[in-house]
């Protein structure tokens, strides 16, 4: 298990160049199993999780080749389905949680598949209806053999339909959506999530022959066809990392210009961490957070505390909620984080209030974060990380803190952020990977 050590109190600065989406990534490379043809993606991010799913992927018999240091070919001509009858694949698809997504891409094309409960962050519950439950609709039979943890599906009769999902998710609009590209018939899918990954997978698709429109709504619409082509596919940036380097240039003092941002893609991000007091200035695609000691946090129009939430998108995402938390912490006044998607998320607090943080938990969803303003700056401890968020919140923690900090489990923060230390190293930080 690797750690990092990190002498905090430094003010970073220079340019950093975002990653491609990871979000985005586990969804467009399951994709690829869904035409015989070759399918070129760049801007793929060198992280863990993605990394797998790229091993996953060339295990059931697609020829992988990778042409730069982002760049990948697939070519799925000949997909092994006895693969997923051996205990290799039961591992590596329980240790993924992203692998659920091979299910659309198996039915559509060959009509069955079969996957084991599939893993990933313990950030509480994180159900699978809205996937099982829409490619039900769509005339996927479902059996779960208790025995050896295994759903078995027969998707040998895809039909359209119309469907309103139960929830808006975003893996679970992906699966369906790769579904029925190739089901007969139209399919209609109502609350489907609408995020810039999911409208990604849509110009993707219909790149290579799928007919979808609706393209940032949550109304889709898709007219199956007999069969897709290939395509070349440009990842964009990801959000997330984006919003973490915002709020560490803000918890640290520092000087940082995130380049490429792809600003359109961002939706409210940027405008909830303006809210928090944040200078942030556009300048084309690149954005200029200038070094700022302070910043005030601010309320309601009517003077009440102001509360931050997720929601499905254009809300805001919560896998920025952590970053917001942390960057609070030493930001002038209060707020109310509330996280409403994931009950176990917001739990990574205890370690922040032994840096000497002022947050009151008030349950597994909502803390309120009173702002230390700088008057005291946190203090290095030695911690662990829990989830792939959680863990780089620690790690902005750790860069704005007193002394030194010992961070265990940076596993976690490797399956979502590419050479982090050595990245943010290369702007001043003083990170060292034991």
């Amino acid at each position: 298990m690797a750690s990092f050590e990190i002498i905090g109190g430094t003010r970073l600065q220079g340019e950093i160049v975002p990653q491609g989406a990871k979000n985005e990534a586990l969804q467009i490379i399951c994709a690829v199993l869904l035409t015989p043809e070759p399918v070129t993606i760049h801007n793929i991010p060198d992280i863990r999780d993605v990394n797998k799913l790229i091993e996953l992927i060339g295990h059931l018999g697609a020829k992988v080749e990778k042409l730069s240091a982002d760049s990948y070919r697939f070519e799925a001509k000949d997909v092994d389905l006895a693969y997923m009858e051996s205990p290799e694949f039961a591992k590596e698809a329980t240790a993924l949680r992203g692998s659920i997504m091979i299910l659309g891409p198996l039915l559509a094309r060959f009509g069955q598949a079969r996957i084991p409960k599939p893993g990933g962050d313990k950030i509480g519950r994180r159900r699978l209806d809205t996937h099982f439950l829409g490619l039900e609709k769509l005339g996927a039979k479902f059996n779960y053999n208790s025995k050896d943890g295994f759903f078995y599906i027969d998707g040998s009769h895809l039909q359209g339909t119309y469907m309103l999902l139960d929830e808006a998710s975003v893996t679970g609009t992906a699966n369906i959506l790769m579904a029925a590209v190739l089901a007969k018939g139209t399919t209609t899918i109502y609350n489907a999530a609408c995020e810039p990954y999911i409208q990604q997978l849509c110009k993707m698709l219909n790149s290579m022959g799928a007919k979808i429109s609706g393209i940032g709504s949550n109304l889709l619409t898709i007219e199956g066809v007999e069969a897709l082509g290939g395509t070349e596919h440009r990842m964009l940036p990801d959000m997330i990392e984006i919003g973490s380097f915002i709020g560490l240039a803000a918890m640290t003092g520092s000087e940082i210009t995130i380049k490429n941002a792809a600003v359109k893609e961002l939706g409210i991000i940027p405008e909830i961490f303006g809210r928090m007091g944040i200078k942030i200035e556009i300048k084309g695609d690149d954005i200029f957070i200038p070094q700022q000691y302070k910043y005030e946090l601010e309320t309601f129009i009517d003077g009440s505390t102001l509360t931050i939430a997720d929601a499905p998108w254009p809300g805001f995402t919560p896998d920025l909620l952590s970053i917001v938390l942390v960057t609070a912490t030493q930001a002038k006044g209060t707020v109310l984080i509330h996280q409403k998607m994931f009950e176990s998320r917001l739990f990574f607090v205890d370690k922040l209030i032994d840096m000497g943080a002022q947050i009151i938990l008030c349950d597994p969803h909502r803390a309120t974060v009173i702002g230390l303003d700088r008057r005291v700056p946190l203090r290095g401890i030695r911690m662990t990380s829990p989830d792939i968020r959680a863990g780089v919140a620690l790690l902005i923690a750790a860069l704005s803190a007193e002394g030194t900090s010992i961070i265990d489990n940076v596993e976690q923060i490797d399956r979502g952020y590419q050479y982090i230390d050595q990245r943010l190293n290369a702007l001043g930080a003083k990170i060292r990977r034991l």
